[in-house]
Parts: structure tokens; C-alpha cells; sequence
């Protein structure tokens, strides 16, 4: 499966958003993460990265490399500040954009990624994206 198969197996996926297991691991075998929507204030990643990030009325997350950089707010040790600041230089960014287009929640990512629609009764509720991290890679 490629980013796109898997865009495809989870459009018009069902709020809330449930990646099977099967699917969770095939993402981690290739490297392949998967991000969407999870009630008013959480932007999920599955896949090759297994996480959670604030976005409460939208937000961003960073990605290098190594995977999604911690919250800024949450270091309080100055190894882990310089690995931070470190990791902040070469990473790219995700945006969690709050309704718009119709969604409780779209994705904007500057790399290739495929996209996903996950619905919530007949209402739209998020786009969400399939991406690979080796796109992010190639791009630092």
C-alpha cells in the first residue's frame, strides 16, 4: 500500500476516525503517516508516527527526520531545548486549520501527501492527509 491506497481505504471514514490496525501497520512498515482530526482541539497521527497535537481553533505541528518535534511548551530540560532547537532549523511544518471549506478540520502539509475525507453523520467533519516521511526527508 502507498499513500494513496491508503487515503483511499479511509475516505469517507466515519467520525470518530478509527485507523484499523492492519492499516496502522502497514503505515509503520513503509514509513507512512497518516493525520486527521479528533474532536475540537487534536490533530492525531498514526502510522510511523503514533501521537497527538493541541490545535485548539487550529495550530501547526513539526516534522524532521527523526518524526514530529515535541510541544515548545512542554521542555523543561536545556539538553532537550537544544535538541529542540536543533531539530526546529531543517523541520517542516503541518498546519490544523479550523472550519474551513466545509470541515471542522483541513490539513496543510508543503510536501506530497494524498487526501482523505472522514465524515460525521451527512456533515463533512475533516480532510485529513496520508503522507510519506521519506517526502520529508528528501526535502531537508
Amino acid at each position: 500500500m502507498n499513500i494513496a491506497a491508503i487515503a483511499k481505504a479511509l475516505d469517507r471514514s466515519i467520525y470518530p476516525v478509527r485507523v484499523s490496525k492492519e492499516v496502522v501497520e502497514i503505515a509503520k512498515e513503509k514509513g507512512i503517516v497518516i493525520v486527521f482530526g479528533a474532536s475540537d482541539d487534536l490533530m492525531e497521527f498514526r502510522g510511523a508516527i503514533d501521537d497527538e497535537v493541541g490545535c485548539y481553533d487550529g495550530g501547526s505541528a513539526l516534522i524532521d527526520e527523526k518524526g514530529l518535534l515535541p510541544c515548545r511548551e512542554s521542555i523543561d530540560d536545556d539538553d532537550e531545548l537544544e535538541e529542540f532547537f536543533a531539530r526546529k532549523k531543517s523541520a517542516v511544518k503541518i498546519d490544523a486549520v479550523w472550519c474551513e471549506g466545509g470541515y471542522s478540520w483541513i490539513y496543510r502539509a508543503p510536501f506530497p501527501h494524498a487526501t482523505f475525507e472522514a465524515i460525521d453523520d451527512d456533515d463533512l467533519y475533516c480532510r485529513g492527509i496520508v503522507f510519506d516521511l521519506s517526502e520529508i526527508r528528501s526535502k531537508l
